[in-house]
């Protein structure tokens, strides 16, 4: 459960953990590794830029909306997900709610009620304009 980011080992630091016999009520802002065994109701966000692996086990609950950049999930979690790098959905792993991505790795037994997302096709599209913006652009492609 505790050790060193090793690219071979695949184990991951765990900076802060929350046991199973705590309730956490309220938003929680994090980075490094946190470990969920318990409940907790409310956002779980990572520090803006900061590398953050969240990761929920098969006895921890989350009521509330993730976003991290690597979730690894094995418990149940009732709120979107967007995790801006990968996320795992465990064989425990109990979903309700949208799950937005960059990779995805789901074990057999992971139950989604909800929808996957890959981010890569939002981050694609233009950010949407005003009406004025539409014509001007249309304006400029036509008169090329």
């Amino acid at each position: 459960m505790f050790g060193s980011k090793s690219g071979r080992g695949g184990q991951t630091v765990v900076d802060t953990l929350i046991g199973a016999q705590v309730v956490l009520q309220g938003d929680l802002v994090f980075s490094g590794g946190l470990y969920v065994e318990g409940r907790i109701v409310g956002k779980v966000v990572a520090e803006d830029g900061a590398a953050a692996t969240l990761t929920l086990s098969e006895q921890g609950s989350i009521e509330g909306e993730v976003r991290v950049p690597v979730v690894v999930i094995d418990g149940r979690l009732d709120g979107d997900v967007h995790a801006g790098e990968r996320v795992e959905l465990a064989p425990n792993a109990r979903v309700q709610g949208n799950v937005y991505y960059q990779v995805v790795e789901m074990s057999a037994g992971a139950q989604l009620t909800g929808r996957l997302i890959h981010q890569g096709t939002r981050a694609a599209l233009p950010s949407p304009g005003t009406a004025e913006d539409v014509e001007a652009t249309q304006e400029a492609a036509v008169g090329a």
